[in-house]
């Protein structure tokens, strides 16, 4: 958009145009309004000189000519523009006052931190708000390389209730709002899961750790939201001999065996299910996910319950990284919740990185 322009039409179709324009273009400097006849029009509209397109008008031909008018005298005025000498004649079409209308309605929204998406647009990554949060402590080992975070990403600290330590790169606290920020060191990163479910906002929001993220295209969000995606999980992990044997294996049996019996007398429905699903060998670990905000506060208000009435059972582990077993625990009932409600959800799967 050249810096000084004419507008030929005075009425509500160019006050219009001049709107949308010196909006979008503040630069811009409109000289006069040009009209074939003054009879109809104030010699000033809106602060701006109005002329009448003849022979003795003192026009610049090198300004550009905008025709913000209806369509029937386009052709008319841009012969008597011509005539004149003007060089550069511009008839705001549809397409054309379309294209300002919506860039102008944007940046007024924009302005005011609203949002404006039109039926004929695809959603952008902008247009849904998204936040994966990454769980970090001040108990975590520095990384050797720095890493840069995704757009989406912002640190949660968390543990924050057991510590006077503060990161700087924190954005979020687990210790804020309605919280859990002192099970930390049997939660581990589910203190932020608690928090996303409690008090997080966005749409669509995800979890990660410090040294694991998702491996994720640019696109990932106009990817989930056109492929009907509920769901990201990371691909999973392959365990012998069964998701149930290797828990017992490897951590205490006895609180295994108290979740199956809580699952038998709380949740008959997922007993069984349960019990077969678990004697299988897949899980998604790391209690990593991206999913939409209204399916995590599902999972949560099934999955809380259960880890409470295991850690209730199962108490303080001297070992600490036996203590951390709730967060063990979540891995496979988060994997079988996903697994159960296939039909209702659609799940995907992304690789994740690991940072040393």
């Amino acid at each position: 958009m050249e810096n000084i322009i004419y507008i030929a039409g005075a009425h509500s179709r160019g006050q219009t145009f001049k709107e949308y324009v010196t909006f979008l273009y503040p630069d811009t400097v409109v000289a006069a309004y040009l009209v074939d006849d003054l009879t109809d029009n104030e010699p000033v509209t809106g602060g701006i000189e109005v002329k009448e397109i003849k022979s003795e008008s003192d026009l610049n031909g090198d300004y550009p000519v905008y025709i913000a008018t209806r369509g029937i005298y386009h052709e008319k005025l841009s012969r008597e523009l011509k005539a004149l000498g003007i060089k550069k004649i511009y008839p705001v079409d549809v397409a054309m006052d379309r294209k300002l209308r919506n860039a102008y309605v944007k940046k007024v929204y924009m302005d005011n931190n609203r949002e404006f998406c039109t039926i004929n647009e695809p959603m952008t990554k902008q247009s849904i708000h998204a936040r994966i949060y990454v769980a970090a402590s001040v108990s975590d080992p520095q990384l050797h390389k720095p890493y840069e975070l995704a757009p989406e990403e912002r640190v949660i600290q968390v543990g924050t209730a057991l510590t006077d330590r503060r990161l700087e790169e924190a954005v979020v606290f687990d210790n804020t709002g309605d919280h859990i920020s002192d099970k930390n060191r049997q939660y581990c990163e589910l203190t932020a899961l608690y928090w996303i479910w409690k008090n997080a906002q966005q749409e669509v929001v995800g979890l990660v750790h410090y040294r694991r993220h998702f491996l994720l295209p640019d696109n990932w969000l106009e990817w989930m939201y056109y492929n009907k995606v509920d769901v990201i999980l990371p691909v999973p992990l392959y365990v012998a001999p069964s998701l149930e044997k290797n828990y017992k294996e490897r951590h205490d049996p006895s609180d295994w065996i108290f979740m199956m019996d809580y699952l038998k007398n709380n949740c008959n429905s997922d007993y069984e299910k349960a019990k077969q699903f678990f004697q299988g060998n897949l899980y998604s670990p790391c209690n990593m996910f991206i999913m939409k905000k209204s399916i995590l506060d599902d999972l949560c208000e099934w999955l809380f319950p259960i880890l409470y009435a295991v850690e209730e059972h199962g108490g303080q582990k001297k070992d600490l990284y036996l203590n951390r077993y709730p967060g063990f625990i979540s891995e496979r009932l988060i994997t079988y919740f996903f697994e159960c409600q296939r039909e209702k959800y659609k799940v995907a799967y992304a690789d994740k990185n690991f940072l040393d």
